[in-house]
């Protein structure tokens, strides 16, 4: 693959970082001389975490840190035993783990300076009120692009979540299965939220009738750089990491979209709580934000100032119109993925087909000029029909209702089934609408 785009920035930005290194002493001496071994729970790639074990060890003589790489379940699972497996860091883009933990008392309190580490995007919060974890890294949601297929098929690209809804997009979209792709609930909640619950079904629903729905993470911005796709909804750093490496990729954050951040913290138990502090430090200093953009990641510095003297292509998510975010709500959204997952599994995964079709006949009919008053009222009350969720916004927003689909083998099989049966009735209700206007799928 061509690299050069990103070779020509690495000298600069390095330059930068070995300066910021050098400034804060990394480079120059030792900070602690015991011998000691810190074990660090991740779930962060090794061509990241190798780059901070190699510059922590070089300031910290006679240090060795030890990663442990753990996804989200296997972490919490080790941070919950008996001195938290032996833990004294965790560092993971967790959205839910750093909350349970803080609040079974798992987390040393750390102090920041928060003239640097703001801790929000905007009205977005970012890192913990309370201060038990601090946000590393922050990445965002939007909409892969190959601006050449989008030419050649005369469209536009997106601003808005509601823009992908548009007949003009059928059949152009690609997005994940919450049920197989990680970091979709997240997606999905982040245009819930910024939608409106009921409202933001209902999109996700229309747009879901017009895409191709794929089960790997790494799918969307695969159909999209390998021209099946013009657009594919997807996380940012895998379109970044595909754009660095020459490929015609381009990414869209739409308006009100969400930054969700990955998150550090000191553990409870740790016997080296100097060390652990140390590099919780490192992680959020310039120098140590630096290092992320140094590699292939694409990840962003949740620290404003480390974006200076950025090389152009690197997006800076603090210096976007305050209309590109909202107050995204992390502590609800991390207790949603269960239910996102079982009603996306029922509402789009198993009626694909039937949605698409009642979908296009909806655009069909609105196509039609001119609508009378009797036409359109109907029609807006099969777009409702079609798009209804079985589910409450105020059950959504409800911990102890959310807590039942918290494991997903758990879930109880009479209420999908009631959603099923509502679901049911509510399309044919809509296809029987949809006849009156003359175009029942």
């Amino acid at each position: 693959m061509a690299r050069k785009p990103l070779d020509r920035a690495i000298p600069s930005r390095r330059s930068v970082l070995l300066g910021a290194l050098a400034a804060s002493g990394a480079l120059a001496r030792p900070v602690l001389a015991q011998t000691a071994t810190l074990q660090v729970v991740t779930s962060f790639p090794e061509e990241l975490t190798t780059r901070y074990e190699q510059e922590f060890e070089k300031a910290h003589a006679g240090v060795h840190v030890q990663f442990v790489w753990k996804q989200s379940r296997d972490a919490l699972e080790q941070l919950s035993r008996a001195a938290q497996g032996g833990a004294d860091v965790y560092w993971a883009p967790s959205l839910g783990n750093f909350p349970i933990l803080r609040d079974r008392g798992a987390l040393r309190a750390l102090e920041v300076d928060r003239a640097v580490l703001p801790g929000k995007l905007g009205a977005q919060q970012l890192s913990d009120p309370s201060g038990f974890f601090e946000a590393y890294d922050i990445a965002g949601y939007g909409v892969a692009i190959n601006p050449a297929l989008l030419a050649e098929r005369q469209l536009k690209a997106p601003r808005a979540w509601r823009d992908l809804a548009a007949a003009a997009y059928a059949g152009q979209i690609v997005m994940p299965l919450a049920s197989k792709v990680g970091f979709s609930p997240a997606l999905y909640d982040i245009i819930l939220q910024s939608e409106g619950w009921d409202e933001g079904w209902a999109l996700l629903s229309e747009i879901g009738g017009g895409s191709e729905l794929l089960a790997q993470g790494a799918g969307p911005v695969s159909a999209v750089k390998e021209g099946q796709a013009p657009l594919g909804l997807t996380i940012d750093f895998l379109a970044l990491q595909a754009r660095a490496n020459g490929l015609p990729i381009d990414f869209v954050y739409p308006e009100r979209t969400a930054f969700l951040p990955g998150h550090v913290a000191v553990t409870a138990t740790t016997r080296q709580f100097e060390l652990a502090k140390a590099f919780v430090d490192f992680t959020l200093s310039r120098a140590g934000q630096l290092l992320m953009m140094e590699t292939d990641s694409s990840r962003h510095p949740a620290r404003p100032d480390a974006y200076e003297g950025k090389p152009a292509a690197n997006v800076d998510p603090f210096a976007l119109p305050p209309s590109a975010s909202f107050a995204y709500d992390t502590e609800i959204g991390r207790q949603r993925p269960g239910l996102v997952v079982a009603l996306f599994e029922v509402m789009l995964s198993e009626r694909r087909a039937k949605i698409a079709l009642l979908w296009r006949a909806i655009h069909a009919a609105e196509a039609k000029k001119p609508l009378g008053g009797e036409a359109l009222t109907t029609l807006k009350e099969a777009r409702r029909l079609v798009g209804l969720v079985p589910v409450s916004a105020r059950d959504a927003s409800d911990p102890t209702f959310l807590e039942r689909f918290a494991k997903r083998d758990a879930i109880d099989p009479a209420l999908t089934g009631k959603w099923r049966a509502e679901i049911d009735a509510a399309q044919m209700q809509a296809q029987d609408l949809l006849a009156r206007v003359g175009t029942a799928p």
